[in-house]
């Protein structure tokens, strides 16, 4: 019986989930279903505490909790790519540099939100290496709660690619189902999912 921590990730189909181990950061599919725990009401970006058993060929999750209902969000093709982004990426292509980052604030002035770009042209690209694990999130999301005043809270993460694969974002709201997150779902069309383990 293995028990750990893992962040929760999209699988190669609907059948599967990738958990991805907080301590190792190796992954390992998970089937959606034939589990005693509700494995199939979780959704991408939780981060949870479980129990897996290895009895057979594909492990059982005996025991699960969620620790944090963060939810992430992969966009492909994305457009438009929303003005901060765009701007960051220009800047970042000019200056030679592969990666940058910048706050993204509210209309009040207040920061509500991280955003960086990658740039991107490999294969695989920087975008399926996050959707899968290769390429984990997690230093991404814990600089955020260190640098929080707070607890670590639910946040949302989109990850974007745009149509011509140049480079992806990645966006992180801090206030899981605020105006930020909110907004980002209209403009790509990601209804939020339902959430029966939260």
């Amino acid at each position: 019986m293995d028990e750990g921590t893992y962040r929760v990730l999209p699988g190669r189909d609907d059948e599967t989930w990738r958990f991805l181990d907080r301590d190792t950061f190796e992954t390992v599919a998970v089937p959606v279903e034939g589990h005693d725990a509700p494995v199939g009401d979780l959704r991408p970006g939780y981060l949870v505490d479980a129990a897996l058993d290895w009895g057979s060929e594909e492990p059982t999750v005996r025991s699960l909790s969620v620790v944090r209902p963060t939810l992430y969000t992969f966009v492909e093709d994305a457009d438009p790519i929303f003005e901060v982004a765009q701007n960051l990426w220009e800047e970042t292509r000019a200056a030679g540099e592969g990666m940058n980052a910048t706050q993204t604030y509210n209309t009040d002035n207040q920061v509500n939100g991280v955003c960086y770009v990658f740039a991107d042209a490999g294969q695989p690209s920087v975008f399926d290496d996050f959707r899968g694990g290769a390429r984990p999130l997690e230093p991404l999301v814990d600089r955020i709660n260190d640098e929080a005043d707070t607890e670590p809270a639910p946040r949302e993460l989109f990850v974007l690619r745009p149509a011509d694969g140049a480079y992806t974002v990645v966006t992180i709201a801090l206030d899981k189902e605020g105006r930020f997150a909110e907004t980002l779902r209209e403009t790509y069309e990601r209804d939020a999912p339902d959430e029966p383990l939260v």
